[in-house]
């Protein structure tokens, strides 16, 4: 739903002038630069805002400027006032690394949920601290929470208390992917209160994805290495990685599991701990490829396997939906149903290899008699 439009009728005559379609050239300059004589802060506030979207780049530029570093008073008056829901967004946006004036722009009674969850998406950790702070939007707004905790910059142990709020208060939060996996990570977790600074967890946190980035950064290479036929190691390369996943709770690997790199990614995917595997299978961060991967591997279980193979998304590439036909750990149901949609050159390959289970060669073989009548 888009934030209200800005009625330019509302503005005081003065103002109009300058923000007119047909307005002379030097009055928009002198608007662009704050000067408006007789209008209050507030409405020079909204007339800087209008003419930031200016047909003119130079009075757009000029006007975002001027917005953005607004003398005090001028600043201070139009907080003061009943913002228009419009003016407060392009405020924020001009504003987001001023927490004080964040601060106050977000307790303003028509601050639109949508620059709410703007900020929470994309603002770094100080905006989402001021985000986090009113529980009561939370709740209304759960889109909010999805922001927040699908941001890399909120604080684990603020993605962890918002969860937490959540689900105490019995709200579903559908904009992340794992909601249940989210919320079943927390149960046996203590959740820390609100702090000032951060905590142990979200150093911990913030570090991981520093190393985790780095690393991706330099290589694009397959995590694993197979040993042997039919074995799987990682990499030298990655076992530090690996290593510090697992220093982290099971609610850190979750998050890491839909927020973190390709390697995090596939490397849990692989846990034991069906929880932080699952989430890690409904990442919206994996692609094609990945999934294609994951999809043929025999050390994957079966419920990762299982949520790949009814995603509508995923059963529309051929090599995902033939790769799970011929792993030997994907629930027989599934991989007959796939069969009738494979070509005949891969039904008569699975109707004698070895490596799949009876139930699927014969699955394959009953479909290529039925093909050929």
């Amino acid at each position: 739903m888009a934030i209200e439009p800005f009625d330019l009728a509302t503005l005081p005559v003065p103002a109009q002038r300058a923000v007119a379609a047909d307005a002379p050239p030097r009055l928009k300059q002198m608007a662009a630069k704050g000067v408006i004589p007789g209008v209050r802060p507030e409405g020079i506030v909204a007339v800087l805002a209008i003419l930031t979207r200016d047909a003119d780049p130079g009075i757009a530029q000029e006007a975002a400027s001027t917005l953005a570093k607004l003398p005090a008073p001028v600043m201070n008056g139009a907080l003061a006032t009943d913002l228009h829901p419009w003016v407060i967004d392009c405020v924020a946006r001009s504003y987001i690394g001023d927490r004080d004036t964040l601060a106050r722009l977000l307790t303003l009674p028509r601050v639109d949920v949508e620059t709410v969850e703007d900020l929470a998406r994309l603002g770094e950790e100080f905006v989402s601290e001021l985000v986090a702070i009113n529980e009561d939007r939370l709740l209304r707004h759960p889109s909010i929470i999805a922001a927040l905790y699908m941001n890399k910059a909120t604080r684990m142990s603020t993605a962890d208390r918002i969860v937490e709020l959540a689900a105490r208060n019995g709200v579903t939060v559908s904009g992340i992917p794992a909601w249940r996996e989210v919320v079943s990570a927390i149960q046996d977790e203590l959740i820390s209160e609100a702090s000032d600074e951060p905590l142990p967890e979200d150093t911990l946190f913030f570090e991981q994805h520093a190393v985790a980035e780095a690393l991706a950064a330099e290589s694009a290479d397959d995590v694993f290495e197979e040993p042997a036929p039919g074995e799987e190691a990682v990499k030298e390369r990655f076992k530090p990685l690996l290593a510090r996943l697992q220093e982290m709770s099971v609610s850190q690997r979750v998050r890491r599991a839909m927020l973190g790199t390709k390697q995090e990614r596939m490397l849990l995917v692989r846990e034991q701990n069906k929880v932080v595997a699952t989430a890690a299978a409904r990442s919206p961060l994996m692609q094609e490829g990945d999934i294609a991967m994951i999809a043929r591997n025999r050390n994957i279980s079966d419920e990762v396997l299982r949520i790949i193979a009814t995603s509508p998304i995923w059963l529309k590439s051929y090599h995902v939906k033939k790769n799970l036909v011929e792993n030997s750990k994907t629930p027989v149901a599934i991989a007959a149903a796939l069969i009738t949609q494979l070509r005949e050159a891969d039904l008569k390959k699975l109707a004698t290899d070895k490596n799949v289970s009876s139930a699927v060669q014969m699955a394959a073989k009953r479909h290529l008699q039925r093909r050929d009548h």
